[in-house]
């Protein structure tokens, strides 16, 4: 009986330290990098009522629990490193090593989580030499599809050999070359789950305003990943993901912009900078590049959303990965130059560096009698063809049929013909799943693929995926269903 009590008594102390219990977000653990310049949320838990105070450098700020939670924000910090953070309650937590400097999220699907040991650029040597304590990683778990949702419990770590072979290769690709040119301290969270639709990374409320466009994936990564972190003060948003809704662009179309904006709602700026990478050249494990003009292009398709919400969201951009592609491998391993690519848009658009960071891409259509001449934005120094001659141009007439076609470059222009087309009306250039082009600026910037057409495409009836160009007639190459064409 004396034992009953006694282990009774036990219990009941410790949950009640444990309901006592003051945390501070795993966010912010030894060596957690803070977001210069800007407001930075310091957050935790703590029971109802209790005094909560956070002293970091020379400020002091108190708040009191609610609802078992507490938060304050410090105000804007400068570019330093090794301070320490002090969170005191009915206990103290302090943390150590706080370093103040520019912080970025890389998410998406596996292309982004694709570690650095998997990249091609990787060797012993690079990893040997990758030791920083200026640049932290940080990943975010990822959770079961099912059951209750994992709590955060990882930490920062600073960029070793061991840490960054199993980090995002783009991600650790383009914070590396950040903090090459920024020389501050860099911090990269990773949220990334392979295999995921973009339905999954954005909440309910944002599902169901979608819901005419056929959104049906739960958003437990959004839940998960995203909004456990989403007040934590950050640069901006590196992005990789589409390629598991290439079937479906027409509703790619509107959820693309729309998770761009709950993001920035989550993160309290309506300008959040984010930066997404172009799907690349995929062949669906066929090494057979030869491609008729009239192919289903589903990848083409998506990649053209892509370049749309480039277009119209504010403070977004995209980098061009068409060369970087592989026509057997869904998960490409040259992660190097797309990190490269993304460091470069950011260094421009962010940080206000004077480096080049545009792609070429299409600006006019001029047709004189057979010939069609494009020309480009962001060449105005020339374009050049890598290997003679030009390549991944198609043309077509009124009856909308495209046919391949030789081009020749004259400055930022491109003039573009072919016998089967004597009245060109349409032009199309890198418009297939796996790209056959080589149209670069002189900054070493591949073109984007576009197409002038408005033609529309099909749409399957009863499995609702996309399967071609509307001049294409018949049934559905997935589930033999009549299609009807679907406006883009």
């Amino acid at each position: 009986m004396f034992k009953l009590l006694f282990a009774t008594f036990i219990l009941l102390i410790s949950t009640q330290a444990a309901m006592c219990d003051l945390t501070l977000s795993p966010l912010f653990s030894n060596g957690a990098v803070l977001q210069r310049e800007m407001p930075v949320p310091v957050w935790g838990t703590a029971t109802d009522g209790q005094k909560i105070t956070v002293k970091f450098q020379k400020q002091t700020h108190s708040t009191i629990a609610e609802k078992g939670k507490w938060r304050v924000t410090l105000k804007p910090l400068k570019t330093g490193g090794k301070h320490t953070l002090s969170v005191s309650g009915e206990k103290t937590i302090t943390r150590k090593n706080i370093q103040i400097g520019e912080v970025w999220i890389c998410s998406g699907q596996s292309n982004m989580e694709q570690t650095v040991a998997e990249s091609e650029h990787t060797s012993r040597k690079m990893l040997s030499s990758c030791n920083d304590v200026g640049l932290w990683l940080f990943n975010v778990p990822k959770p079961p599809m099912t059951g209750p949702l994992p709590k955060l419990t990882t930490h920062w770590t600073a960029a070793a050999p061991n840490t960054v072979a199993k980090f995002s290769g783009v991600g650790y690709f383009f914070a590396r070359e950040l903090r090459k040119s920024l020389k501050v301290p860099v911090g990269i969270i990773n949220i990334t789950f392979g295999g995921s639709y973009i339905a999954l990374w954005m909440d309910g409320k944002t599902r169901r305003e979608l819901a005419g466009t056929g959104v049906y994936a739960n958003g437990r990564l959004y839940d998960a990943m995203v909004r456990p972190i989403s007040s934590y003060a950050i640069r901006g948003v590196i992005w990789y993901q589409g390629e598991s809704d290439a079937d479906n662009s027409l509703r790619y179309k509107r959820e693309f912009p729309a998770m761009i904006k709950l993001w920035r709602n989550d993160w309290g700026q309506s300008d959040l900078p984010f930066l997404f990478v172009q799907l690349p050249g995929f062949n669906f494990y066929k090494k057979d590049l030869s491609t008729k003009p009239q192919e289903q292009a589903t990848w083409a398709e998506l990649r053209e959303v892509q370049s749309q919400t480039a277009a119209i969201v504010p403070n977004t951009a995209m980098v061009v990965t068409t060369d970087v592609g592989d026509p057997v491998l869904l998960h490409p391993p040259r992660k190097l130059e797309i990190g490269q690519r993304l460091a470069l848009t950011a260094r421009a658009m962010v940080y206000e560096q004077k480096v080049r960071y545009r792609s070429p891409i299409f600006k006019l259509l001029k047709i004189n009698g057979s010939l069609a001449i494009v020309t480009f934005d962001n060449a105005n120094d020339g374009l050049i063809a890598r290997g003679n001659p030009v390549t991944g141009f198609t043309l077509a007439g009124k009856d909308g049929v495209f046919h391949n076609a030789s081009a020749t470059i004259k400055g930022n222009t491109v003039r573009i013909s072919s016998p089967k087309v004597p009245r060109p009306v349409h032009v199309r250039y890198g418009w297939a799943n796996y790209p056959n082009t080589n149209l670069f600026n002189k900054a070493g910037l591949p073109a984007s693929p576009f197409r002038t057409d408005n033609i529309p495409f099909i749409k399957c009836s009863k499995c609702r995926s996309q399967t071609g160009d509307g001049t294409t007639k018949g049934r559905c190459n997935k589930c033999n269903a009549p299609c009807k064409p679907y406006l883009k």
